[in-house]
Formats: structure tokens, sequence, C-alpha cells
């Protein structure tokens, strides 16, 4: 659980900090632009959710307070928040990249404490991308997407987002989630792993 809020608060400040240099300042006047885990923590998703899925054996879900953006402030605003969207699962790559260097440079015992948490580290991470990035919002896939999308596309991903959730869990209980997301996880999972 430790790792999966590490996770989520450097994906969440991420956003925030984009969001503040691309001339939203609202997350940074609520504090948002910080890798302290309180500021970005949902109660129920962040620690709540995580403790269920351990102590049943559930599939692990969870989520941060979603970073606040106003629209109107954005240079640009249509690209720029695409590009908001984009940095949360771009944070999560970047650590995946990181946890996986130290594992090709440190060269930990095979099944040691370091080797477990770091490859659980890149697992969780990469797994953490690739969901984020699905087309369906509220996710920030289907922010990005709404942000390249020509104007009626966009608007059509917007009209989307109301259902997202219900998109999202029937994508999950039918097992389509698993079968989109694990392969593409596993892939670059397996490429940080055999740097």
């Amino acid at each position: 659980m430790v790792l999966l809020v590490v996770s989520l608060s450097i994906h969440e400040a991420a956003h925030a900090w984009t969001a503040d240099r691309l001339g939203d300042p609202t997350a940074r006047m609520l504090g948002r632009v910080t890798l302290n885990p309180l500021a970005h923590i949902d109660w129920i998703g962040t620690v709540l959710f995580p403790l269920i899925a351990m102590t049943t054996n559930a599939p692990l879900l969870g989520w941060a307070k979603p970073v606040p953006v106003n629209f109107h402030n954005l240079r640009a605003p249509r690209r720029d928040f695409a590009i908001v969207a984009a940095a949360g699962p771009l944070s999560n790559i970047l650590q995946a990249v990181a946890a996986a260097t130290v594992l090709m440079v440190f060269k930990f015992p095979y099944g040691s404490l370091a080797d477990a948490v770091l490859v659980n580290f890149v697992s969780l991470n990469v797994l953490l991308a690739v969901f984020n990035m699905l087309p369906v919002p509220p996710l920030d896939g289907g922010n990005v997407l709404a942000g390249v999308l020509p104007e009626q596309g966009a608007r059509l991903i917007d009209q989307l987002r109301p259902y997202g959730f219900v998109i999202l869990y029937a994508l999950m209980l039918s097992g389509v989630l698993a079968r989109v997301m694990l392969p593409i996880a596993r892939n670059i999972q397996n490429a940080l792993l055999s740097i």
C-alpha cells in the first residue's frame, strides 16, 4: 500500500505541477504541487479500497484526490488540458524507469526485499500508466483524447464523461479490461526489467 500511495502522490503532483507551468495556479494555491501524500490522499480510494483488496485478495483498485484544473486559466485550453492529463501517466512511466534503473545498477539478489519492492514498484507504475491512459473519461486517457480530437470528437468524449465509471466497471467485470490492459502492461514491464 505504501508503494501505491507514493505512486499516486507523484502522479497527482505531476498533474498539479504541469497545470501550474501551463498557466493555471489553482492546484498550487490549494497546496497540491507537492509530493506530500497527505495533500493527495483520498481516504476511500487511497486507503480503504487498497486495504480491502489486500485483505480479500480482490483486484487492487485505488485512486487519489483529482487535481483541480481551471480550464480557462490554461494558455491553450484544449491542448494544455491534454498535456496536464498526460503528465500523470508519464510520471508513472518515469517512476517505473527509475526503479528498473536502480535494479539494473545495483543488481540486488533475486528474491531479496530490495528486488521484490523495486519489481513491484515497476509493475504497479506500469499498470497505473496503462490504466490511466485508457481513452475513457474521466481517466487521463479520456482527457488526452478530448484534447487531441477535433471539436466534434471532443464533445462526444465529454458527453460520455457522466457514464465513465459505469463503462469502466462494465469493462472490468466483463474481463475486457484485463484482456486489453495486461498484455500491454506486461510487454512494457518486461522491456523495463530486461534492461
